[in-house]
């Protein structure tokens, strides 16, 4: 078999019903081959097999896209041990723990300046030999932290998120890297769109307010807008890499399965997956399992719940994350019609029986 056919397929990384598509369809070709050279001669024959081999190899070189830079480096970001606190990690791998509980950081203009909190500021150089410098913002479970980028556009990242952006965008387009969730308010600019990308899925935007959540631990992506028109691309066929773009208007959530790669939308309320950013989470006939797992995150805490029934139960309100988790853990139990105990051991697990 030629050489360079084998390098264009991973036949590792195949599944089993990839392997059996891609086995048909080398049946097919080489017995539409075999049939045709049985009914023509010489010239025609060799033609015919010609083509046959070229329909083949353009099967399964299929044009794929090319990771952007942003993407390319962000699969070199090693994952830092955590210090509980905000991290901001510079291109010359300078890394800055930010100590305030609610930290609040902003780029000049030019991406050269950057202001951390009232009194931190710090200088960094916006390229390195004619390539984009990258910065890293890491929040660990438990805080939050919000930032001004370069060109204005504001992002309010939750618990277990991590961004990463160029210090300054570039003329063309401007992209960002993102794992966990996110608010982004961007600023408009007609010939520069503004991309969020992650593993198979990007969404496109000019100037809007919307939501996206992306946990590693998370079965799927999800994003929700609140002004404005997106588009979100995914990679949708695993094998050919096959790209579907869809445009989502406010109200809608849009839902990436990771798997099986399928994108579903549906009109909803907007207002819970914003309230967050505010230290407020809005709970509709959401099931408690649900809810714990958005509060394991927001407070750093490990939670178990020692009965699926109660983990199935749901519960509609407010809940004021400012407060203490020990608060936090008094409302829901007033408000839920079942009973239930819970505890907080010392080695920081609420068990809920």
């Amino acid at each position: 078999m030629d050489n360079n056919f084998q390098k264009n397929i991973n036949f590792k990384h195949l599944s089993k019903e990839e392997k059996a598509q891609l086995k048909q369809r080398i049946s097919n070709s080489v017995y539409g081959y075999i049939k045709r050279k049985r009914l023509l001669k010489y010239g025609i024959g060799v033609s015919v097999a010609v083509v046959v081999i070229f329909l083949s190899i353009g099967i399964f070189n299929a044009p794929t896209s090319h990771p952007s830079p942003i993407e390319v480096f962000a699969k070199t970001v090693k994952d830092l041990e955590s210090s509980g606190k905000v991290q901001l990690v510079l291109s010359d791998d300078q890394n800055i723990e930010i100590t305030e509980d609610h930290s609040a950081i902003s780029y000049s203009s030019t991406g050269e300046e950057v202001q951390i909190g009232n009194e931190n500021s710090i200088n960094q150089k916006t390229s390195h030999k004619n390539q984009p410098v990258f910065n890293t913002l890491i929040v660990p479970f438990g805080k939050r932290s919000e930032i001004v980028l370069s060109d204005g556009s504001k992002v309010w990242l939750n618990s277990g998120s991590k961004l990463i952006f160029p210090a300054q965008f570039s003329e063309d387009k401007r992209e960002v890297y993102l794992q966990g969730e996110a608010i982004f308010e961007v600023a408009h600019r007609q010939k520069q769109p503004f991309m969020v990308k992650s593993e198979h899925h990007e969404i496109e935007v000019l100037g809007t307010i919307f939501n996206v959540s992306n946990y590693n631990d998370d079965q799927a992506i999800y994003t929700v807008l609140q002004s404005g028109s997106i588009q979100i691309n995914v990679t949708e066929n695993k094998l050919f890499n096959s790209q579907k773009h869809i445009k989502i208007t406010p109200g809608t959530l849009a839902t990436f399965d990771k798997d099986d790669r399928a994108v579903k939308t549906q009109s909803v309320a907007t207002e819970p997956y914003f309230s967050w950013r505010d230290g407020i989470f809005i709970f509709k006939n959401d099931s408690l399992k649900s809810i714990m797992k958005k509060i394991s995150r927001y407070y750093n805490v490990e939670i178990i719940i020692n009965n699926d029934n109660l983990a199935n139960e749901t519960f509609s309100g407010y809940l004021d994350v400012k407060e203490t988790i020990e608060h936090v853990m008094q409302t829901i139990k007033s408000t839920e019609s079942s009973e239930f105990e819970y505890h907080l051991t010392q080695d920081n697990q609420l068990i809920i029986n």
